[in-house]
């Protein structure tokens, strides 16, 4: 396996999580809740916000 291949593969996972995520949070609160969610969280990494995860430092 090439290191692209990882990449592609790491990838894929976190589209996996990202879609397993939306489908509880839209049957839990619902789709308008949900896109606003992904959209803001969206919006904090665009800005280089705190997300809540203090183990996380700010990138430039």
């Amino acid at each position: 396996m090439t290191a692209t291949d990882k990449i592609a593969e790491s990838k894929d996972t976190f589209f996996e999580e990202i879609a397993a995520l939306a489908e509880r949070m839209i049957a839990e609160h619902g789709r308008d809740f949900t896109m606003g969610a992904f959209v803001l969280a969206a919006r904090f990494i665009a800005e280089k916000k705190d997300l809540g995860n203090r183990g996380l430092e700010p990138t430039n």
